[in-house]
């Protein structure tokens, strides 16, 4: 079946002030509504790929044919990508912020020695990936790891497609999307205090349901 644009699980103003109410509505309503109409028709020419979803699209991606490999790359990627964000957002009357717990948590800690420092490390890698892409937490070789990826690539992409652009490939536990248009208008050019100020609204119970999944 076709790709669709799923609800924001929220009201589009519901993490306000950390992400504006007028991004979350062209963020949502605009970009991603983008992405799923360009993969639904890069792949209508090939039934027995429309058939299946994009993520398992975006998982086989060197087995696709040439002439809509980069279209599901990117608007496959996208709309895998932002199906996942916004489930990974929360506003703070439901839960968003604050801090991990149970095996996040001590996994965290494991890795990165402390919340604090897997923070700063995260965000630079966010604020270090040039142009447009994503900062990852992942789980690779079953622990947890750091890494950014290009445009709208996701680490369940081969390994060969990612290693290119600098990117590692795992299991997404946590992702956080750095493009412009995911802050502009209220950050302008300054990522860092988008990254900064978006753990104020993450979805931390999300990212340990993906972690238990991942492991």
């Amino acid at each position: 079946m076709p790709a669709t644009l799923p609800p924001l699980p929220y009201e589009p103003s519901a993490l306000e002030p950390v992400i504006d109410t007028a991004t979350m509505q062209i963020h949502h309503g605009k970009h991603h509504q983008a992405y799923v109409n360009n993969f639904n028709n890069a792949v209508a020419s090939k039934p027995d790929l429309a058939a299946k979803s994009a993520e398992d699209l975006i998982k086989n991606l060197t087995t696709l044919p040439d002439d809509i490999r980069a279209a599901v790359r990117n608007n496959g990627g996208g709309h895998v990508n932002h199906s996942l964000f916004w489930t990974m957002l929360a506003p703070k009357s439901t839960g968003g912020g604050g801090e991990p717990s149970g095996e996040l948590a001590d996994a965290i800690k494991s890795a990165f020695g402390s919340l604090a420092d897997f923070k700063t490390k995260f965000q630079e890698a966010g604020g270090k990936r040039f142009g447009s892409g994503w900062a990852w937490l992942i789980v690779k070789d079953g622990k947890l790891a750091i890494t950014s990826t290009a445009n709208q690539d996701n680490p369940i992409m081969p390994e060969s497609v990612l290693s290119p652009t600098g990117a590692s490939a795992g299991k997404p536990v946590l992702g956080v999307d750095v493009w412009e248009h995911a802050y502009y208008l209220k950050h302008q050019n300054k990522r860092p205090d988008y990254l900064a100020g978006i753990w104020e609204v993450i979805n931390w119970k999300r990212a340990a349901e993906l972690f238990a999944a991942a492991k």
